[in-house]
């Protein structure tokens, strides 16, 4: 039995996320499972890097999965990338060692929000935008974010309680805004459900004067989801890098 690290990025725009559900199919992870398994002729389970939720992208998901097959690892490449979807991209295909595991050996990823911050419409990115208008104080948000840095119990950014601890390591968060796009990257251990869209809205109050800079840092203490900013939209949000 072979272990197999597979690499995918996809548009996640009509997706109900990553994760296979029992009442839809339409899912990244049921898509991939019934390609291998068609393929194979076999059943196959894959794990991923992590869940991304209905909506999001993934510029590299990594996966792993294992197979008992005598077809190479270029053989099989070539045929997934002709029969995947238009929206999910094969991006590489090679053997892995036997106790590699997608997520467990993780040690640190990286996403990607991106924000249209004009009144003008974006009529060709609108589905990998989120379109804020209203005007943005750069420099407070750059402030608020350096709150966030280090090794915090980040219950206040999630949206759904998790039985195992909250603690995160946030190493970097970089605000940067070129012409009308404005690109907010995280880089961390580990991010809980809707983290980053929850940093993100918490961020765009502060750049929009709703809340003030203090106010993030108030919130991360406080442990309370009721105390950190909205949850921005799906679509801004890219699973960008992830290392092992």
């Amino acid at each position: 039995m072979q272990n197999y690290k597979l690499t995918l990025c996809y548009d996640g725009s009509r997706y109900k996320g990553w994760q296979r559900q029992g009442n839809t199919d339409n899912t990244i992870q049921a898509k991939m499972e019934m390609l291998l398994s068609r393929l194979l002729e076999q059943e196959v389970e894959i794990a991923a890097s992590g869940r991304t939720d209905a909506g999001v992208h993934a510029r590299m998901q990594v996966c792993s999965f294992r197979a008992n097959t005598d077809m190479s690892a270029d053989v099989m490449l070539i045929k997934l990338r002709k029969h995947a979807p238009d929206d999910i991209g094969i991006i590489a295909l090679e053997p892995a060692a036997p106790r590699f595991h997608a997520r467990l050996n993780c040690i640190r990823k990286s996403y990607v929000y991106k924000i249209w911050n004009s009144a003008e419409p974006n009529v060709f990115e609108r589905k990998f935008m989120y379109n804020y208008p209203e005007k943005l104080d750069i420099s407070a948000m750059n402030l608020a974010a350096e709150q966030l840095l280090g090794e915090h119990d980040f219950s206040a950014f999630c949206t759904k309680r998790t039985k195992k601890s909250a603690v995160r390591r946030l190493e970097s968060i970089s605000i940067e805004k070129e012409g009308d796009i404005i690109t907010i990257m995280l880089t961390g251990n580990g991010f809980l459900y809707n983290m980053v869209r929850i940093i993100v809205g918490t961020l765009l109050e502060v750049g929009s004067c709703q809340r003030s800079v203090d106010s993030v840092g108030e919130a991360l203490r406080s442990l309370d989801r009721q105390c950190a900013g909205f949850t921005a939209p799906p679509q801004g949000l890219f699973l960008w890098n992830v290392e092992y």
